[in-house]
């Protein structure tokens, strides 16, 4: 396996790992008591993060951790598609 694939799978990863988040806020919103679409998921996603954040900085005084994971795995999986993009058509 050559890196450009390697970063391209890493990508990959992280681009699953920021859905999988992106459900499991979700669903921390809908135990609260704030409605969801999953069907609209993919368009209002960015809204259900800022609402988990200010919800749990007045609950505890702190964004909840889960808001700090999606922020790294999005930035992850653009980075490191970039990356290997960049790899594949140079090497």
């Amino acid at each position: 396996m050559n890196h450009a694939t390697m970063f391209l799978v890493s990508a990959l990863f992280f681009g699953v790992t920021n859905i999988v988040l992106s459900i499991l806020i979700m669903r921390e919103l809908e135990k609260r008591g704030i409605k969801t679409s999953i069907l609209l998921a993919r368009f209002l996603i960015p809204k259900y993060v800022h609402q988990y954040k200010e919800i749990t900085k007045k609950e505890t005084g702190y964004a909840g951790a889960m808001f700090y994971y999606w922020i790294i795995s999005i930035n992850l999986s653009a980075l490191t598609a970039v990356i290997g993009l960049i790899l594949y058509h140079y090497t």
